[in-house]
């Protein structure tokens, strides 16, 4: 027998995760068994173990056991994706009540032999994690109090906060982790406090601010072992915390990987995320993990058309109706004069006529009669809706569900069942019926008093238990950071209070327009990815062609690269910048019109960069030679500015302005030039 034995590749996945932050559904069934985008997030958290050549995986599991045990056997049964070369064991304790538990559990049954990939199941990632394995092995022979390596991914964009963030301070020379922070939700940190000590301690530190946690780790034998010497360790960040402060007394050690740009990692801890990973994995950005490869079943489920449609062949649904970023599967029916964006519908549904669906997201069974409106909701598999209903911002309703007709919803919670389970004690609410079964759940059955996962300032029960509009949930992040700012004169925090305006969705559009182009420009991603992601944005807040063409020139010029160029240089940057993005710019000015909002949005630009000002008849000659606006957009635009108003700016353009009229002029007197040699010959 030989001496070598190659080491298996083993995974642990949590299947109980956010059980209070998906209600009502989280009590009809596993969170784990969740469909996202009709898949459930269990079966992408084994794609992506699999994908990344784990052999054996153990789902650990303490609610609901017996139904993950039987979605486990399906797969298998049914030839999923993640069933080959890849096996699978379900485990699980009636006593386990948090991630210690299940960690010092995991410990007990010594199933962990080596070094582990530790996964949520509502994690959904395309990585490749074996390069990050390979790199926590390296550094465990380096370093023998190597614990585990934390696998982060930059964040896409700022302006949405999930309860994922965080702000982390590394060694550059060799990723240890120093210092771990989760941001708030619903806050913009005015400033952070830092420890002084992990910048006198250690030479070369990198702070990371703008980093997602898809809480993934990789795991050294040791990492179990510490929560059974350690049962203060609840939570994940309470193994962070507690190693960061006693790394001296427990002599380990915790490490740091961050995840290529092109590759997707994200955690569905709450409804926002839902919505957020829904849209990413319909816009492609998991691509493999997108509907018409297969994801679950190995045959094809869906056919991809233009604007991110994805239907079911065995889907009865005019084209017509689905108009952008939506999924239909199969044996689902919609009647005429529905229209349907931005939303997933799963198995065999029936919608109505004349209904409107936007960001609904629709599990299987699910009726919705005539004249319904559905906007930014989820319903459980069974429900039914009657006719005339509208649900809108962030309404959540339970597995069989029946809403009375002409029913109107908002920022509500439903269940089927006239009383909810809120502790372990069995004690009951009566709930406020709206229907037959259709019942109203309270604030009282909203919150674990005993969740110890997270803590209260990091979830706030309004955007954990809904689905609120991005509009919605920036609003309330601005109104939050305005109060939590610290001052050390009162009067001075009323001021800056009343000049700080909320933003609305124009503003957020162009926040997140100018967060997508300074990545693809840094990034030098594919200009046709860029316009699918500002679609994506302009739908989600809801911004006419008008104002797209307006704020994607105004986004363009509000990168760092033109709003500081190198060496002041303004004309530089412009081009270096066009000669990228100039694609993206093009998609959208293409008619007259467009070229006007171009160049009204210059008049914005002025305002604000100075540079541009001093430089605008350059600026505008330029886009003049580029074709991106015509002279007879330009000689209207001039026409249209006010004598007064815009004196300066008339100003310097008057010379481009009569230049133009010059080279008309001179064309004119070839052309009749060339007229006259023709009359003559």
């Amino acid at each position: 027998m030989s001496q070598y034995q190659k080491e298996i590749v083993q995974a642990v996945l949590i299947a109980d995760n956010n059980v209070w932050n998906f209600k009502p559904l989280s009590d009809e069934g596993s969170t784990a068994l969740l469909p996202l985008v009709n898949v459930s997030m269990l079966d992408y958290a084994l794609i992506a173990l699999n994908r990344s050549g784990v052999e054996e995986v153990f789902v650990y599991a303490s609610l609901y056991l017996q139904s993950i045990r039987e979605h486990i056997k399906r797969g298998i049964a049914t030839y999923a994706s993640w069933s080959f070369k890849m096996t699978v064991h379900v485990i699980g304790g009636e006593g386990c009540r948090c991630f210690g538990d299940a960690m010092r559990d995991l410990d007990a049954k010594a199933l962990i032999r080596g070094n582990f990939i530790l996964l949520g199941a509502d994690t959904v990632t395309n990585a490749d994690l074996r390069p990050v394995l390979e790199q926590h092995k390296r550094m465990a022979k380096f370093d023998k109090g190597t614990a585990a390596t934390l696998v982060f991914k930059d964040c896409v964009s700022s302006n949405e906060r999930t309860g994922n963030e965080l702000l982390i301070a590394v060694d550059k020379q060799n990723t240890r982790l120093h210092y771990h922070q989760r941001l708030r939700m619903n806050h913009k940190e005015s400033r952070y406090q830092i420890p002084l000590d992990v910048f006198l301690n250690n030479s070369c530190v990198t702070l990371h601010h703008n980093l997602l946690d898809p809480q993934i780790a990789i795991g050294s034998p040791s990492m179990l072992s510490l929560f059974s010497d350690n049962f203060d360790f609840q939570t994940r960040d309470d193994f962070i915390r507690g190693l960061l402060i006693n790394e001296e007394l427990l002599d380990s050690r915790i490490y740091v990987a961050l995840l290529p740009p092109a590759q997707y990692a994200h955690k569905v801890n709450n409804w926002l995320s839902y919505q957020l990973v829904s849209r990413d994995i319909i816009s492609r950005w998991a691509y493999p993990l997108v509907p018409d490869m297969g994801v679950y079943k190995l045959q094809q489920q869906y056919v991809f058309y233009k604007d991110n449609i994805y239907k079911s062949p065995e889907a009865n649904v005019s084209k017509v109706a689905l108009q952008e970023n939506v999924v239909i599967q199969a044996g689902s029916h919609v009647d005429a004069g529905t229209t349907i964006s931005c939303s997933v519908i799963g198995a065999n549904c029936r919608i109505g006529k004349n209904c409107q669906l936007n960001n609904a997201f629709l599990m299987a069974d699910v009726i919705i009669k005539d004249n319904c409106q559905l906007r930014h909701c989820v319903i459980g598999p069974g429900a039914v809706i009657n006719e005339n209903s509208d649900i809108s911002a962030g309404c959540v309703l339970g597995a069989k569900c029946i809403l009375p007709a002409n029913t109107k919803l908002a920022n509500t919670l439903v269940t089927s069942s006239p009383t909810t389970q809120r502790t372990e004690e069995l004690e009951h609410v009566e709930l406020e019926a709206i229907g037959p079964a259709a019942y109203i759940v309270n604030d009282q059955t909203t919150g674990d008093p005993d969740d110890s996962d997270a803590d209260d300032h990091l979830m706030p029960q309004l955007t954990t238990l809904c689905i609120p509009k991005m509009c919605d949930l920036q609003n309330a992040a601005h109104a939050d950071s305005d109060i939590s700012y610290s001052s050390d004169d009162d009067d001075n925090e009323d001021e800056s209070r009343q000049v700080t305006p909320l933003p609305d969705d124009t503003n957020i559009f162009l926040s997140e327009v100018i967060d997508s182009l300074t990545r693809g420009y840094r990034e030098k991603s594919n200009p046709d990815f860029l316009i699918l992601e500002i679609n994506s944005s302009r739908y989600a807040y809801n911004m006419s062609l008008k104002e797209v063409n307006f704020n994607v020139v105004k986004a363009v010029f509000a990168m760092e690269s033109i709003v500081e160029p190198a060496n002041g240089n303004i004309m530089v940057a412009i081009n270096a910048v066009f000669k990228q993005l100039g694609p993206v710019v093009s998609n959208y000015i293409k008619s007259e019109d467009a070229m006007m909002d171009c160049l009204k949005a210059l008049e914005d630009i002025c305002e604000e960069n100075k540079l541009v000002q001093e430089k605008i008849s350059q600026v505008v000659h330029y886009l003049y030679d580029k074709d991106f606006v015509s002279e007879d957009a330009i000689h209207k635009w001039y026409d249209q500015l006010d004598g007064e108003e815009h004196a300066t700016l008339r100003q310097s353009l008057a010379k481009l302005v009569d230049w133009l009229n010059q080279s008309s002029e001179d064309d004119d007197d070839d052309d009749d030039d060339d007229e006259e040699e023709e009359d003559d010959e």
